[in-house]
C-alpha cells in the first residue's frame, strides 16, 4: 500500500509540472518576434541612478533592467554626474544619458541596444549589431545581474565557464551581493536559505554550517565543501562570512565533471563563493550593525583601480561583530579581514584573494540526538540553549589564492592557480542527547578538541573556441590536485552534566585538560583530468555538452598514538557528463542532463568478513529535464530530476557496496520584476526520497532520514509608490516533516516562517546612505528546523531582529 502511494503522488507531481509549464509558456508560444521586441522596448523600469560616467550609468541601466547595452566607441567624460530618476523604457533612460555628449543609440534585437557615434557612421564605418560573446575568459568576467539585482542572469559552470542560465544544461542559481546586503545575511548559509531546493540542518546558533542540496547532505566538516572561485580548499570550511562574497552560486546535482569530486563527497550539489572585485568607480562603504540579540558590528568596504586603463585593482573587506546572541548564555566574537588584487591587461589577467576569518562562541548551540525508546518532544522556545557559558568554541580560518589566464592566441587562453587554507579549531562542549519524555537532557561525551586541516590545491588547463563546419566549440581541459591533512588532539570528561530543553540547568564548570598537540589522523589527495566540450549549432538553438573526469582518490588514516597507517584507500573512476539545451524561441530553453558524481568508498569494518577491503568509489547518478522562461525582466524554471547514490552496508557479515538512496523531485522557481515595483523570488521543491535497496525489511522503501517531502520560499520586495527609496519585503518558508530514523518511527512536524523587512535608500549631503531593519520569524514559532545526517535535530531560531545603516563616502 505504501509503495503505491508513493506511485500515485509521483505522477501527481509530474502532471502539477507538466500543467504549470504549459500554462506559463502558453504566451511565449504565441508570440511573434517583431511584437516581442516591441514590447520589450515599451516596457518600463524604476530608475534611481546617480552615474559619475557614460559606462558607469550603461551599467547601471543593464544592471536595473537586464539589457544588453554594448558600445565601441570611446565614452566621453560627463562634466557632472548624471541624475536618471523616475519610471522609464530601457531606450528613454540611455538616450537621458546621453544627452548633450553627441553620442546616439538604436535597437539591435529583443533586450538589446547599441550606442553609436552618428560621425563614425556617416564617414563610413561599419557599425554592427552587438553580440554577447561567452569567450574564454574567466577572470574579472561575470555575468550581469538579472532584472530586480537578486540574481544574476548566469553563473560559473565549474571548468566551462561562466554561463547564462538559458544556456546551461543544469539547474543554476547566482544570489548576488545586492541580495546578500538587502537580505542583512550574516553568512552564506542565510543566503542559501533563499533556495527551496537548498536547507541548512544545523543550528544557526552552532559553530558550522551544513545544507542539503536536493536532499543529499553536504557536511562541510574539517575539510570543507564550499568551492571559492571554483576551487575546493580555499573557503573557510566551518562558516563562510558573506563580507568578501559577490555571488553565492548553487549548481543542483553531483556534477564532479564541472567542479570536480567534493572533499566530503557531496553529491547534491556544489556551492560556489565569487569574491568581490574592485570595479570601474571607486567605493568607500560603511556599514554599522546591531541586532540578533544584543550583537553590534561594524564592516568596511573600500575598491579602487589605477594604472593604465585602470588595469590594476584592490577591493578591501573588514568587518568586526560582538555581543550576546539570542540564545541563552551565548555571546559571540567574529572578525574577518580580506584583500583581492587583480589585473585586467590585453591578454593576461590575475587575481590574488587573502582572507582571515575568524570566530569565538560562548554556549555554542548543539544539535540534539534522541536515546532510544524516547519520544520526540515539542519544540521548546528557541531562545533555550542547554549548553552552558563556560563551553566555547574557537575557529579561525587563513586561506590565499592566486590564479591567472593568458590568451595565446584570440580563442585559446591557458589558466591555472594554486590555493591554500588552514582552519584552526579549539572547542569544549559535549553532545546533548535528550533522554525522557520530558526534554531531560544529557551532554554526552564532554570533551576538549583541538582540530587542525591544512588544504593545498592546484589546476592548470586550456579554454578555447573553434569551428568544424557549422558546429562551434568551446572546449576545455584542465588537471587538478586537492589535498588535506586532518590533526585533532581530544581529551573526555568523566562527567557530563545535565539539563532540560524546557528549562535549562546551569552547571558548575568542569575541568578537562587541554590536548598537548594533534596528532594527523588522514590524508587525502584527489587528482582529476577533465575534458569537456560544448558544440553550438543552429544559430545556438541546439547547445550539447560532453564530457568527461578521470578521478582518483587517495587516502590514509592514521593511529593517533603511533602515528603508523591504520587504514588506505587509492582507487578511480571516471565520470561521464552529457548535457543539452534547445531554444526554439528566444524566450524559451529547454534542457536535459545525465550527471555523476563520486564518493570515496568505504572501507569494511573490523566486524566484517571482509574487514579492511576498500569499496570501489561510490557512484551517484543524476537525469533531469525542464524548462527555463526568460521574458526580460520575469523568469521561470521548472524541472524534474532523479538522483540515486549508492551506500555501504552490512550484509550479513559480509560488508558491500550495493545500498542505495533514490530521489525524485521537481522544482519550479520564478525571479525578477512582475512590474516595475514588485519583485519576487522563490519556488517549490517536491521530494520522493526513498531508500530503493537496504538489508533490512524495516528499512527498504522507507524514506530517508531527515529528508522533507516538500520545501518552498517565496520572497516579495515592493517598492512603496509614496517615498521614493522605501521599499517592503516579505519571506514565507515552509518545510514538511522528516524523520528522526531510517525506520520512520520518529519525526519532526513540518513548519513554517515568516520574515519581514523594510530599507529605504536616499542621499544625504551628496552620500548614498541606506537603512535596513528585517525581524525574522514574526511569529515567534518553535519548531524543530531541521534533522541532519547523523539524526542529529536543530533548533530553530526565535523571533530576531536587526538593524544596519550603510554610506558610501
Amino acid at each position: 500500500m505504501q509503495s503505491g502511494l508513493k506511485k500515485s503522488r509521483s505522477y501527481s507531481l509530474t502532471a502539477a509540472l507538466l500543467v504549470s509549464a504549459a500554462a506559463i509558456t502558453a504566451p511565449v508560444w504565441n508570440a511573434r518576434p517583431a511584437e516581442a521586441q516591441t514590447e520589450a522596448a515599451q516596457k518600463t523600469y524604476s530608475f534611481d541612478i546617480s552615474a559619475s560616467s557614460l559606462a558607469s550609468g550603461i551599467t547601471e541601466i543593464g544592471r536595473i533592467s537586464g539589457w544588453r547595452i554594448a558600445y565601441t566607441v570611446t565614452l566621453p567624460p560627463l562634466g557632472a554626474p548624471r541624475t536618471l530618476h523616475g519610471t522609464m523604457t530601457v531606450p528613454d533612460a540611455v538616450s537621458q544619458l546621453l544627452k548633450g555628449t553627441g553620442l546616439t543609440m538604436r535597437l539591435a534585437g529583443d533586450n538589446s541596444l547599441l550606442v553609436l557615434d552618428p560621425q563614425q557612421e556617416s564617414a563610413g564605418s561599419a557599425v554592427l549589431d552587438p553580440v554577447v560573446v561567452e569567450d574564454t575568459r574567466t577572470l574579472g568576467t561575470l555575468p550581469p545581474d538579472y532584472a530586480g539585482g537578486q540574481v544574476a542572469s548566469g553563473g560559473r559552470l565549474g571548468v566551462l565557464g561562466n554561463t547564462d542560465i538559458m544556456d546551461a544544461p543544469v539547474s543554476i542559481t547566482s544570489y548576488t551581493s545586492e541580495k546578500i546586503a538587502d537580505q542583512q545575511a550574516q553568512s552564506i548559509a542565510e543566503v542559501l536559505k533563499n533556495d527551496p531546493s537548498v536547507r541548512t540542518p544545523n543550528s544557526s546558533g552552532g559553530m558550522l554550517d551544513t545544507y542539503q542540496i536536493r536532499g543529499f547532505n553536504i557536511n562541510t566538516g574539517n575539510s570543507g565543501e564550499v568551492a571559492f572561485d571554483g576551487v575546493y580548499g580555499v573557503a573557510p570550511t566551518y562558516r563562510a562570512l558573506p563580507d568578501y562574497v559577490e555571488r553565492v552560486e548553487v549548481i543542483k546535482g553531483p556534477a564532479a565533471l564541472l567542479g570536480g569530486m567534493a572533499p566530503n563527497s557531496g553529491v547534491g550539489g556544489i556551492i560556489n563563493i565569487v569574491p568581490k572585485r574592485a570595479g570601474e568607480e571607486d567605493l568607500n562603504r560603511v556599514t554599522a550593525e546591531y541586532g540578533l540579540g544584543d550583537q553590534a558590528g561594524v564592516k568596511t568596504d573600500v575598491s579602487r583601480r589605477f594604472g593604465k586603463d585602470n588595469a590594476f585593482g584592490v577591493r578591501l573587506n573588514g568587518g568586526y561583530q560582538k555581543g550576546d546572541t539570542y540564545l541563552d548564555n551565548q555571546s559571540r566574537e567574529a572578525s574577518q579581514l580580506s584583500a583581492a588584487v587583480d589585473y585586467e591587461g590585453e591578454k593576461l589577467r590575475a587575481s590574488l584573494d587573502l582572507i582571515n576569518q575568524a570566530e569565538h562562541l560562548n554556549a555554542p548551540f548543539r544539535e540534539y540526538r534522541l536515546a532510544t525508546g524516547v519520544d520526540m518532544p515539542s519544540a521548546p522556545d528557541g531562545h533555550r540553549n542547554v549548553i552552558n557559558d563556560w563551553e566555547w568554541s574557537d575557529a579561525q580560518d587563513r586561506s590565499g589564492m592566486l590564479k591567472g589566464e593568458y590568451d595565446l592566441a584570440d580563442e585559446l587562453t591557458f589558466f591555472g592557480g594554486v590555493g591554500v587554507g588552514q582552519t584552526q579549531v579549539d572547542r569544549l562542549f559535549g553532545y546533548p542527547i535528550i533522554t525522557s519524555n520530558d526534554g531531560d537532557v544529557e551532554d554526552d561525551s564532554l570533551s576538549y578538541m583541538r582540530f587542525q586541516t591544512e588544504r593545498w590545491t592546484a589546476n592548470a588547463g586550456l579554454r578555447g573556441e573553434f569551428d568544424t563546419a557549422v558546429v562551434h566549440h568551446k572546449a576545455v581541459f584542465e588537471a587538478s590536485q586537492y589535498q588535506d591533512i586532518f590533526r585533532r588532539g581530544q581529551i573526555f570528561s568523566a562527567t557530563d552534566p545535565v539539563s532540560n530543553i524546557y528549562d535549562p540547568v546551569s552547571s558548575a564548570p568542569i575541568s578537562v585538560a587541554e590536548p598537548d598537540f594533534r596528532p594527523k589522523i588522514s590524508r587525502s589527495t584527489l587528482t582529476g583530468f577533465t575534458l569537456a566540450d560544448t558544440l553550438s549549432m543552429l544559430d545556438d538553438k541546439l547547445l550539447l555538452t560532453l564530457g568527461a573526469r578521470h578521478q582518483s582518490i587517495e587516502a590514509d588514516n592514521f593511529s593517533a598514538t603511533t602515528g603508523a597507517i591504520t587504514s588506505s584507500y587509492d582507487d578511480s573512476a571516471v565520470t561521464p557528463m552529457a548535457g543539452v539545451v534547445v531554444k526554439p524561441w528566444e524566450q524559451v530553453s529547454f534542457y536535459g542532463n545525465y550527471l555523476e558524481g563520486l564518493s570515496k568508498g568505504d572501507i569494511a569494518p573490523s566486524t566484517a568478513s571482509n574487514a579492511g577491503e576498500a569499496m570501489k568509489p561510490y557512484v551517484a547518478k543524476q537525469i533531469e529535464t525542464g524548462v527555463k522562461l526568460d521574458f526580460g525582466s520575469f523568469g521561470a524554471t521548472a524541472g524534474v530530476f532523479q538522483i540515486t547514490k549508492q551506500a555501504g552496508q552490512l550484509d550479513g557479515t559480509l560488508y558491500t557496496a550495493d545500498g542505495e538512496q533514490r530521489n525524485r523531485g521537481i522544482e519550479l522557481t520564478v525571479f525578477g520584476e512582475v512590474t516595475p515595483d514588485l519583485r519576487l523570488l522563490g519556488g517549490v521543491m517536491f521530494l520522493d526520497a526513498e531508500l530503493t535497496k537496504t538489508n533490512s525489511a524495516t528499512t527498504r522503501g522507507n524514506r530517508p532520514v531527515g529528508v522533507p517531502e516538500m520545501q518552498a520560499n517565496l520572497t516579495a520586495e515592493w517598492d512603496a509608490s509614496f517615498l521614493d527609496g522605501l521599499t517592503f519585503s516579505g519571506t514565507v518558508t515552509r518545510t514538511s516533516q522528516q524523520y528522526i530514523n531510517t525506520t520512520n518511527t520518529q519525526e519532526i512536524p513540518g513548519w513554517t516562517t515568516l520574515d519581514l523587512g523594510a530599507r529605504y535608500k536616499t542621499e544625504l549631503y551628496d552620500t548614498p546612505v541606506a537603512v535596513r531593519f528585517t525581524v525574522q520569524n514574526v511569529t515567534n514559532e518553535k519548531y524543530w528546523s531541521g534533522v541532519n545526517e547523523f539524526s542529529m535535530i536543530s533548533l530553530g531560531a526565535p523571533r530576531t531582529a536587526l538593524l544596519s545603516v550603510s554610506a558610501d563616502f
